[in-house]
């Protein structure tokens, strides 16, 4: 079982005082040095006040706060989560992306989701409405761009004539595509067209409150399984990557504790990572709770 920390994004609002006399590479590197496999950000260009106000957060541009990362790290694979596809042309997130894995060394993983703040999409110019069928596009076009070949494309949103785009990513055809939600458009994806999910914990209760599909632990291992015979239906791998969120906890001991505890029951259902969402509310507590479930899984993974 592997691991990956997400970036506390809720840093960003108070970030000089957050971070103080450090910066983002300490996070990356404590992360690596601590036996996590992976560091991940999120994607939040410009949302609306009204959205903030509810409970929504900033985030730094991910191919930037990622190519930081990279730079002072050797190991930990970097994840967009999510890349919002309709925020962006795909060919120039292909670009992005393209130029990061290379100069990683290969580590990119490109999470995606559809999105579904409207304000943020009408504020960039970007298409609310077709969002899904956009969405599914882009990962067209974001793997004709990585071929490093001429593109030759009539495709409805984002045709292409004799353009190339070099340098090719490091990672050959090109960095793995993991699709994030819980919805059945998500799976469908999964499914037809990318190479891993990022599936989220929601009970019942929340889940109505937020209108995302419901997913419980228990009911993980029913959707793998799924998604593998939608996969050999298609003519795809039946295996595939998926990177599982449990619902956070402000407390990071319980929190190691609960995870380390879950990780055999995880494991049975077919989760290949687990995410941990950070909480913490300045970079000491950010290193501490990084040390803290760098023991608690080392300790779980060796018994």
């Amino acid at each position: 079982m592997k691991v990956n920390y997400q970036f506390p994004a809720r840093a960003v609002k108070h970030w000089d005082t957050w971070i103080g006399d450090r910066d983002l590479a300490d996070i990356a590197v404590a992360a690596e040095e601590c036996g996590f496999d992976m560091v991940s950000t999120t994607d939040h260009p410009f949302p609306a006040q009204d959205w903030l106000a509810g409970g929504g957060h900033h985030a730094f541009d991910p191919f930037v706060a990622l190519s930081f990362m990279a730079a002072a790290t050797k190991r930990v694979r970097l994840l967009t989560f999510v890349l919002v596809a309709g925020y962006r042309n795909p060919y120039l997130a292909a670009k992005s992306a393209a130029s990061l894995d290379r100069l990683s060394g290969g580590r990119l993983v490109v999470g995606m989701g559809a999105g579904y703040q409207r304000a943020e999409f009408e504020v960039l110019e970007a298409s609310f409405a077709d969002r899904g069928p956009r969405f599914d596009a882009a990962i067209g076009a974001l793997r004709a761009a990585w071929s490093g070949e001429v593109v030759e494309r009539d495709d409805e949103f984002f045709p292409a004539h004799g353009h190339v785009m070099l340098p090719r990513p490091a990672q050959r055809p090109g960095p793995p595509v993991w699709i994030g939600g819980n919805s059945r458009a998500a799976m469908r994806r999964v499914a037809e067209s990318a190479d891993g999910w990022l599936p989220f914990e929601q009970p019942a209760a929340m889940a109505a409150v937020t209108g995302t599909p419901e997913l419980t632990a228990a009911q993980l291992g029913e959707r793998i399984a799924r998604l593998r015979e939608m996969r050999s239906a298609a003519g795809r791998p039946a295996e595939f990557d998926v990177c599982f969120t449990p619902a956070a906890t402000r407390d990071p001991e319980r929190a190691a504790e609960q995870l380390a505890a879950a990780l055999p029951e995880y494991e049975r259902a077919g989760v290949t990572y687990v995410s941990v969402d950070s909480q913490a509310r300045s970079i000491d507590d950010c290193l501490r709770e990084i040390e803290l479930f760098g023991k608690a899984l080392a300790s779980s993974t060796s018994d």
